[in-house]
């Protein structure tokens, strides 16, 4: 076999590899997200008046709902193991390479929280235009009840989803396009459009505002080879949604809520 074959078959290789691990994990999601988007789209209600609910409640029993939470965290991080691993299998340290690790903490949470407040800020006003326009849900961030328990499963959560999407639409998805010669700039695009395309279910509000996310974590990523700063920022960013909304006086959710028209 050829050097070129021999390219080309490790090219096929990851392909194929990319589609399996991002159709158990984010891809999936992505799908379901548009098939979510069509149907409101579709639906009587318009887009603005309708809500796309985060961290719902799975059982009104309250430990049966915490085992619900606890699992789904724990089965949807199942994915970034399996990335890590094929990537170890193929002698790429995810500590080393690409800098999952606690050995620079004071990089990684003072650029974590910089890149939190520089995009959650914007963000914040980007999901109020995008109501006002009409072209995004109602968001509501945590819609679980108030037990003793949700706020550190809230927290889990957002660390859960930093975790997911960073270790796999930063890390292991720039690591293998790379390999594969990928250029720069359509790695930018593939890694930014895959984070907003998951995120359609609210919208192109959802979906504008996450693109920009991703081209700036990207070319983050591409200039500092690290990930957790990555993970901080997202953390901080989902924390601060979450906990918040589900910390906010009843008052004050009745008037996020209301209607924007």
């Amino acid at each position: 076999m050829t050097l070129e074959e021999r390219q080309q078959s490790t090219r096929t290789v990851y392909i194929v590899e990319i589609g399996i691990v991002l159709l158990l994990s984010l891809g999936k999601s992505a799908i379901y997200s548009v098939v979510s988007l069509t149907a409101s789209l579709t639906a009587a209600t318009p887009l603005a008046q309708q809500t796309a609910t985060l961290n719902a409640s799975q059982s009104p029993r309250p430990y049966f709902d915490l085992t619900y939470q606890l699992l789904k965290i724990f089965f949807a991080l199942i994915p970034v193991v399996l990335a890590l691993f094929l990537l170890w299998r193929d002698r790429i340290s995810p500590t080393r390479e690409m800098g999952i690790d606690f050995r620079r903490p004071g990089f990684d949470a003072g650029w974590g929280a910089g890149l939190a407040a520089g995009i959650g800020l914007p963000g914040l006003l980007l999901v109020y235009a995008a109501l006002q326009l009409g072209i995004s849900a109602q968001i509501v961030p945590a819609a679980l009840e108030p037990y003793w328990w949700a706020v550190p499963v809230l927290t889990l959560a957002a660390v859960q989803n930093a975790v997911l999407e960073e270790v796999l639409v930063v890390g292991y998805l720039i690591t293998r396009l790379k390999a594969m010669n990928v250029s720069p700039a359509w790695i930018i695009v593939c890694s930014s459009v895959l984070r907003g395309s998951y995120h359609l279910y609210q919208g192109f509000g959802g979906f504008i505002g996450n693109v920009v996310m991703g081209v700036v974590f990207a070319l983050f990523y591409l200039r500092t080879k690290r990930v957790m700063p990555l993970i901080v920022a997202h953390s901080l960013l989902d924390i601060v949604a979450f906990v918040g909304y589900a910390s906010m006086p009843d008052e004050w959710l009745t008037w996020l809520k209301s209607d924007p028209s």
